[in-house]
């Protein structure tokens, strides 16, 4: 399962009603499969407060499941100082921004369901425009935060995701959550848009920034052209689809 496995045993120490070898094998048992982020005293209000980004400032340790630390968007258990649960995240070793906020609900897992729904969320939020939209224009379908799916940005073109469906859904993958599950967010798209091509935008800066293999192309579908014609509130330039190079009309 993408980011790792799921479970409400939220507390290292959560084993302590048990006793003896029983309390020790049940304690090893979820401490090698769980993985804990534990915020700094004083550090948490950010995150209280509602911000999604855990910055490496911000990360007192990193405990449990050894094998998991080192894989880009494994899921971790957020707590604070004195071990409160705060959140579920995706983890990153590498980037400064440790972790995003999946969620900050304790009983709520992150799995297919939770990113099937977000992204289902994202497409009727931004359904009235695709279907306003001409076949020249961009229209953004998923913004990351906004939509609770941080480092992803989704943008159609050619009417893809309106009510006729077709042209392109342009992603990319900026933060090593959603890589992580990457293949159920394009099942999610297509599903929710009835788009068939899906194209992978790479962002070499922001991919390298989070220890990410920089890779582009076709995830569904046909690939875009090179150029296309777009129209952004009147303005009309020639934009290549695969790299978001924008030129002059000549």
């Amino acid at each position: 399962m993408p980011g790792g496995t799921e479970c409400s045993f939220a507390q290292p120490g959560g084993a302590s009603r048990y006793h003896g070898a029983l309390g020790a094998r049940i304690a090893s048992f979820y401490w090698n499969r769980m993985l804990f982020i534990i915020i700094k005293q004083g550090k948490e209000k950010a995150l209280l407060a509602g911000d999604p980004l855990i910055y490496a400032s911000a990360v007192d340790k990193v405990e449990g499941k050894p094998n998991e630390k080192m894989k880009p968007g494994t899921t971790a258990v957020v707590q604070s100082s004195s071990r409160q649960f705060i959140a579920r995240a995706a983890y990153n070793s590498h980037s400064q921004i440790r972790a995003r906020v999946w969620t900050y609900d304790e009983n709520e897992p992150v799995s297919h369901a939770l990113i099937k729904g977000r992204v289902q969320a994202a497409l009727a939020r931004t359904a009235a425009a695709a279907d306003q939209a001409k076949p020249q224009q961009l229209v953004r379908r998923v913004d990351g935060d906004k939509d609770r799916l941080s480092g992803l940005i989704v943008e159609s073109f050619g009417n893809a995701g309106a009510s006729v469906g077709g042209g392109y859904l342009i992603c990319q993958f900026q933060a090593a959550g959603v890589e992580a599950w990457k293949v159920a967010i394009v099942q999610a798209l297509m599903a929710g848009t009835g788009c068939s091509n899906v194209y992978e935008r790479c962002d070499d800066l922001l991919r390298k920034g989070e220890g990410l293999p920089l890779v582009a192309g076709a995830l569904a579908g046909d690939e875009p052209p090179d150029d296309v014609l777009v129209n952004d509130g009147g303005i009309e330039f020639l934009l290549d689809l695969r790299t978001g190079e924008r030129r002059r009309m000549r």
